[in-house]
């Protein structure tokens, strides 16, 4: 039996057929998302709410996970704040399984109660926050870019990052991009001198597992600030 059929199976499963009821549970159920952007401490989970029908008052979440599609797998709390809230974490995730992670999310309303499962590996959920500290330094035609990894990936050195710098001239239409780099600096060598430049960092893991981080902060001059242009983001 396929992983999606399990799963979908597992979530019928757990709404009572036949009960208006769990038709509006239905209709609230969590949409959940999780990413690992402090691989390999934690993976970091969150759900959006879709609101429990004609209800004033506030819904709780019960979060668990289990390693492994197999149900009699024993469950484990994703760690909460409070059972409001709508985030919770799996810590010490465990690396290269070939089982995946089930997490699941319990709203609870008075309406009923209703929930949404997600199965996903660690590794291909994986997606650092964006370099931090960008900033650049010209020198006659050269403009020299530093950076820092994120401060929220815990090992740089042991699971090591890449990165994709992109910049452009002000008034140029495009970016260009280079990379992928592995030192935390590049420096480009055809610069127009006094010219300002927009340049922004991206980061990825090494060995690509997961998708890059979205593009940093545009880096400021070590002398005077690089205003932003409208429109630059991730």
């Amino acid at each position: 039996m396929s992983q999606r059929l399990l799963l979908s199976f597992a979530l019928w499963a757990s709404c009572s057929p036949g009960s208006a009821g769990a038709v509006l549970a239905a209709l609230s159920q969590p949409s959940v998302r999780c990413r690992a952007s402090r691989y390999p401490v934690a993976v970091d989970c969150s759900w959006t709410p879709l609101g429990a029908p004609n209800s004033t008052r506030a819904t709780s979440f019960i979060a668990t996970y289990r390693l492994g599609l197999a149900t009699q797998q024993q469950s484990r709390p994703c760690l909460q704040p409070t059972p409001q809230a709508t985030q919770c974490t799996i810590p010490h995730v465990h690396l290269f399984s070939m089982e995946p992670y089930v997490l699941n999310v319990t709203a609870v309303h008075p309406s009923g109660a209703s929930s949404s499962l997600l199965a996903f590996v660690a590794e291909r959920i994986i997606k650092p926050d964006p370099p931090e500290g960008v900033r650049l330094r010209a020198a006659g035609k050269r403009l020299q870019v530093f950076w820092h990894p994120p401060a929220s990936w815990p090992f740089p050195d042991i699971f090591s990052l890449k990165y994709r710098v992109r910049y452009r001239r002000h008034g140029a239409s495009h970016f260009r991009q280079v990379g992928p780099i592995e030192a935390t600096s590049f420096t480009l060598r055809a610069a127009q001198p006094r010219a300002n430049y927009c340049v922004q960092v991206s980061a990825q893991d090494l060995t690509n597992y997961g998708k890059p981080s979205d593009w940093s902060l545009p880096g400021q001059s070590e002398g005077t600030p690089i205003i932003p242009e409208e429109g630059l983001g991730s």
